[in-house]
């Protein structure tokens, strides 16, 4: 677990209480999900906070739907959201990325240790190597073309595209879910030299160093070309897992709000 100032820690966790006491729901996971998260923050950088809460059982028990996500006002320091355990079962069952990655993340806030566990232990089921290439490949084409076109590009949108190909490899390697920490998915290169590039970046980035506009840096831009094109010619011959039916989740989520 990677540690996060006390001071924000402490403000975050009473948020969270008053979350779940104002809206009469428990929570199960609180994670950071951002940039912090990923191990590439600077040092102003906000809190991106996102839990999966549960309500009591009645509340389940209507004819029209109810809202099943709860959104607290963005201010210059904090973000936060939530989904409905059952919202969250729901994405599980269709490998939905950002909810894996919710739960491997590496700064925790809040966390029913029994509950959590068992969303782990189904997430396996549900993973799909192909939906999870195709979102962080597009995730990387969109970041790329977006910030990293021309000779002088905005630097720091290298870690928004490197991430998601890093992810892509190491999917295509271990048929897993990828940890969402940079430095881990950096690891599983072996070019020094654009080890080298990648690293002066982060190391700027993390003292806080404003990545302005700079000259395109050859090594990572070959690297990215390179990667998004490969992954674009092969995603498709990628099988996605045989998934089991939704009655395991159906059971978990029973197990979960009873």
């Amino acid at each position: 677990m990677r540690n996060i100032d006390s001071f924000m820690r402490e403000k975050i966790e009473k948020r969270l209480s008053s979350v779940e006491k104002d809206e009469n729901v428990e929570i199960i996971l609180a994670i950071e999900s951002g940039s912090r998260a990923w191990g590439f923050e600077s040092t102003d950088s906000d809190y991106d906070v996102r839990f999966i809460y549960r309500h009591e059982l009645k509340w389940y028990l209507n004819v029209l739907p109810r809202r099943d996500v709860i959104e607290l006002p963005i201010d210059a320091i904090d973000d936060y959201s939530g989904w409905d355990v059952r919202k969250a079962l729901f994405l599980m069952n269709k490998s939905n990325p950002v909810l894996f990655e919710w739960l491997r993340s590496p700064i925790v806030y809040k966390k029913d240790e029994r509950r959590y566990a068992q969303l782990l232990e189904v997430s396996k089921h549900y993973f799909s190597p192909i939906s999870a290439i195709y979102h962080y490949l597009s995730m990387a084409k969109g970041n790329d073309r977006d910030y990293l076109q021309g000779e002088m590009v905005k630097s720091k949108k290298y870690f928004y595209v490197l991430r998601p190909l890093l992810a892509c490899m190491w999917i295509k390697e271990r048929n897993e879910s990828p940890p969402i920490e940079f430095e881990i998915l950096l690891a599983q290169l072996n070019d020094e030299r654009l080890l080298a590039r990648i690293n002066d970046l982060l190391i700027r980035k993390k003292a806080g160093v404003e990545l302005g506009v700079e000259k395109s840096i050859p090594e990572i831009r070959d690297f990215i070309r390179t990667k998004i094109e490969e992954f674009d010619s092969s995603v498709s011959e990628y099988n996605p897992n045989i998934k089991p039916s939704s009655e395991m989740l159906n059971n978990l989520l029973w197990e979960i709000v009873r």
